[in-house]
């Protein structure tokens, strides 16, 4: 059996590590730090989000703020909250929930958001930063999976690391952080997409394989190396009779047949998702403390 990432058991270590910091905090007189989320619409999925955001924050003794806005919010008037929340001082960290409706430009959210406050890590000026290895605030996904990696002690320097799937939030800042020079870093990365020829080949040359292409059950058996540490950042509903739910969440990955071979792996649900959340938190402790952009 290959050794389980647990997400779960990580993030609640993480988040209780943070409560002691913010407990210190408290008792030197200083500001408790603060986050605030901007939500759109009534998108069930991002409403559950930004709940489990905020109760979060309740149990790590942060405050936080929730500003909803309704689906038919003019993009002038999203860009006017945005620019409140980066005027206001007692606000360290600042999400704007996504997906948004898409007469609104999430280029040009982003852009707004105060790079001290981008707790998300989306904004250029962090994104920059991170692949420059200067201090900034790293995308919560990607960041989680760098601290699952040095938790569980899993080298990674001249290790092949193969990321499957570009995206700005995960598969592109991943490979980024995978090559810089540092622990968990000083791999040799290919970065792997839906154009890519040969993807399997590649996939099966991976000491560290990263999936984040948002297929389910895309990665099987035969695409794994033996012994390869999986990362699996995917999460999907699917059909399943046997539950009373009458579903089930499963990742990009075939977690049954890959943990035949793989000598670690993360579940889904309960790996990687529940570091996203945590790293939120640890970025918005690090902008309440002035320790990123000082």
């Amino acid at each position: 059996m290959p050794i389980i990432i647990d997400g779960k058991l990580t993030s609640s270590q993480i988040k209780s590590e943070i409560a002691a910091r913010v407990a210190e905090i408290k008792t030197e007189g200083g500001k408790i730090p603060h986050l605030a989320a901007i939500l759109v619409g009534s998108d069930g999925a991002s409403q559950t989000y930004v709940n489990a955001k905020v109760k979060a924050c309740e149990e790590c003794g942060f405050e936080s703020t929730l500003v909803r806005l309704e689906e038919s919010v003019s993009e002038e008037e999203l860009l006017k909250v945005v620019e409140d929340i980066n005027s206001n001082p007692s606000i360290d960290g600042l999400i704007v929930q996504l997906p948004l409706p898409k007469h609104i430009s999430v280029e040009k959210v982003t852009d707004k958001i105060k790079p001290e406050k981008d707790v998300d890590g989306f904004t250029p000026a962090n994104v920059g930063r991170m692949a420059l290895n200067w201090p900034a605030y790293v995308a919560a996904t990607p960041y989680g999976i760098v601290e699952l990696l040095k938790r569980y002690e899993i080298e990674t320097s001249g290790k092949h690391c193969v990321v499957i799937g570009r995206s700005h939030i995960v598969g592109s800042p991943m490979s980024i952080l995978m090559a810089r020079n540092g622990y968990p870093g000083n791999a040799t990365v290919t970065l792997t997409h839906s154009r890519t020829k040969n993807l399997e080949e590649i996939a099966r040359s991976a000491d560290i394989l990263i999936v984040a292409l948002g297929k389910a059950h895309f990665v099987t058996k035969d695409m794994v190396k033996p012994g390869a540490v999986v990362i699996d950042v995917g999460i999907h509903r699917i059909e399943d009779e046997t539950k009373k739910s009458g579903f089930r969440l499963v990742g990009d990955v075939k977690f049954e047949e890959v943990s035949e071979v793989a000598s670690a792996i993360t579940p889904v649900p309960g790996g990687v998702g529940p570091m996203t959340i945590a790293s939120l938190l640890y970025n918005t402790l690090l902008a309440a403390e002035k320790k990123v952009y000082g």
